[in-house]
Formats: C-alpha cells, sequence, structure tokens
C-alpha cells in the first residue's frame, strides 16, 4: 500500500471537515467539537496555519492541522490529527506527525505543541517518542471549555 502525505490546499476543507468527523466517530468523547466539524473551520485554519492529508492508494485516510498560537508565531499548535478507523493500527499517524515536523522546522518554528485528551492517555507514549514532553504549566488554546482540559505536551525545535 502506497503512502503519501500531501499538504491541504483551500479546495481540501471540505474532506478534512468529513475526515475529522469520521475519525472521531465512535473514538473520541461524544462532547468533542471535533464531531460538529465544518469546513467554515477548517477554511479558517488553513488560512491561518496549514493541514496536511494523508493518502493509502490516492484514498484520503487521515488528516492533521496546525496553527500558530495567536501570542506567538513561532510556537504552532498540532489538532485534530485523525486516521480513518479501517487503517488504524498500522502507525500510520506518524506519517501525518512527522509532516507537521518537518514543515514546523522548514519555516524556523522553535515550539510544537498539542493537547492529548484526558480520556486517551495512551497517546502520550506515542507523542513522547517524538521528543513532546507534558508540560503542566501550559494551557492549550483550542481547548473545548466545557470539558475537561487536555493535557499539553510541548517539542523545542530549535535552541
Amino acid at each position: 500500500m502506497e503512502i503519501v502525505v500531501r499538504e491541504a490546499t483551500m479546495d481540501d476543507a471540505r474532506l478534512i471537515a468529513h475526515l475529522t468527523r469520521a475519525c472521531w466517530a465512535g473514538k473520541v468523547a461524544p462532547g468533542s467539537t471535533g464531531h460538529h466539524e465544518d469546513s467554515e473551520r477548517v477554511t479558517g485554519d488553513l488560512m491561518q496555519g496549514g493541514g496536511f492529508i494523508l493518502l493509502a492508494a490516492e484514498e484520503p485516510i487521515g488528516s492533521v492541522r496546525w496553527l500558530p498560537l495567536d501570542t506567538d508565531s513561532g510556537t504552532w499548535e498540532i489538532m485534530r490529527m485523525g486516521v480513518l478507523p479501517a487503517f488504524r493500527g498500522q502507525s500510520l499517524s506518524q506519517h501525518l506527525l512527522e509532516a507537521v515536523i518537518h514543515a514546523a522546522q522548514t519555516a524556523h518554528v522553535d515550539e510544537l505543541r498539542l493537547g492529548v485528551r484526558v480520556d486517551q492517555p495512551r497517546l502520550l507514549d506515542l507523542y513522547a517518542a517524538y521528543q513532546f514532553e507534558v508540560a503542566p504549566e501550559l494551557e492549550y488554546s483550542h481547548a473545548n471549555p466545557h470539558e475537561p482540559a487536555p493535557n499539553v505536551m510541548r517539542r523545542y525545535l530549535r535552541n
């Protein structure tokens, strides 16, 4: 199976919204705002930041987005990473994560952050394998105020 990661364009907003909802279904708690993702939100995110789409044999099977912090353009927050259920268990999300890390390094970003839902602690180990560390002193700027605050993890890219 050929795996490709490509940069998302504005024309991908509807696809990414669909992928996010499909990836969240049955996996992420019902209160997550990802279940209500729409193309307008995705378009705004792509305009301010960026995204990637994961393809297997040319079929879109996952996506991820990132946004610079409002207060620090040298820090990006990774958000909405997901892979469709039929393709899980093959470590395919690593391709999306590596694409964001590489894009951030190319853009001379200082730091990456992400939020890990408290009901998905197994993801802490996944991100730790990519040199992310739990940073309890930080708040995730895209956290849902109606749910428990996620664990924030960070990775410094430059000294």
